[in-house]
């Protein structure tokens, strides 16, 4: 009867706290916030609030792998390292192939970054201590977001979230594509098209142009015009001085994104006078056991970069 009652009293306690964490998780947790629309879709994020006292910077964790995105995808585990830091985390969930293209998934992040510095004064956070992450497609979304973000226009009265900038202030990825027009080697493109064409990632490169006198959406097939797009997606096309500091965490035998794409990233920046670190991964592939260990040396990038901090 006594060790009845003792493992009621168990079960009792451990439900208790399992509700605990979970109101805490939920607490802690904004969920699908809309920053933006299209073709009459909603574009949403979810916002995780710091778990200690706040540092008022934000990372922005970009939901994506073969620019395949979606809501499910979201892990609030990986936000750890990062609220409980003291930062504000907005996990960005962008439109998603097959419907979607690259070009139309990084303008989504355009306006998701908009969004956040549109609000900054809502969640109490600085709009110049912006950090962003992701991996693999994520890594590459996060990339053009340091070196091609979208400097902020004059108020509109119609759409106030056009008038604030993109860009972000530091990045910390993981094995991104970078460059399409030289995809492993030089010369080797990776467009979507012919035998090197990524399995089950083909309607990423979908492109697609307006044709205003048809009204209507049309292929493109000229490989000119398509290689022009293919630079203008690639993050290594836009490396400035002025581009955001920079760590990519790759695996040397990536057989997908080839550590060349991180390798020539960094050298251009490093070049271009811009701050960049490649932590290379030895024998690994695309993802390894415990990355969630390596996003605690993403908190210490963005710690650096945006705090002034060091450990």
């Amino acid at each position: 009867m006594l060790i009845h009652t003792i493992k009621c009293v168990i079960v009792s306690l451990t439900l208790a706290l399992l509700a605990t964490l979970t109101a805490i998780a939920q607490d802690n947790r904004q969920a699908d916030v809309i920053y933006g629309r299209k073709y009459g879709l909603a574009l949403t994020m979810d916002v995780f609030k710091p778990t200690v006292k706040s540092n008022r910077a934000a990372i922005v964790m970009i939901v994506s792998g073969g620019w395949f995105s979606s809501p499910e995808a979201i892990n609030p585990k990986s936000t750890n390292p990062f609220t409980s830091r003291g930062y504000h985390v907005f996990a960005v969930v962008h439109g998603s192939q097959p419907k979607f293209t690259i070009p139309e998934a990084i303008e989504d992040l355009h306006r998701a970054t908009k969004f956040i510095r549109s609000k900054a004064k809502e969640y109490e956070i600085d709009p110049e201590k912006i950090g962003i992450s992701g991996g693999s497609a994520g890594g590459h979304l996060s990339l053009m977001m340091g070196v091609a973000g979208k400097k902020g226009g004059e108020l509109n009265s119609k759409d106030q979230v056009q008038g604030f900038a993109s860009g972000a202030n530091a990045v910390a990825c993981f094995f991104p594509p970078t460059d399409f027009l030289n995809w492993g080697e030089e010369g080797k493109e990776q467009l979507g098209r012919g035998p090197q064409a990524i399995p089950n990632i083909v309607a990423p490169f979908d492109f697609v142009v307006f044709n205003q006198q048809k009204k209507q959406f049309e292929p493109v097939e000229d490989i000119m015009e398509r290689r022009k797009i293919g630079a203008a997606i690639s993050p290594i096309t836009h490396i400035s001085k002025q581009s955001a500091p920079s760590l990519i965490i790759h695996g040397d035998q990536d057989k997908l994104v080839s550590i060349q794409q991180a390798e020539s990233f960094v050298k251009k920046m490093k070049e271009a006078g811009a701050i960049a670190e490649l932590d290379t991964r030895k024998g690994a592939s695309h993802g390894w056991a415990n990355m969630d260990k390596d996003l605690e040396k993403f908190a210490d990038w963005f710690d650096l970069h945006l705090l002034n901090k060091t450990k």
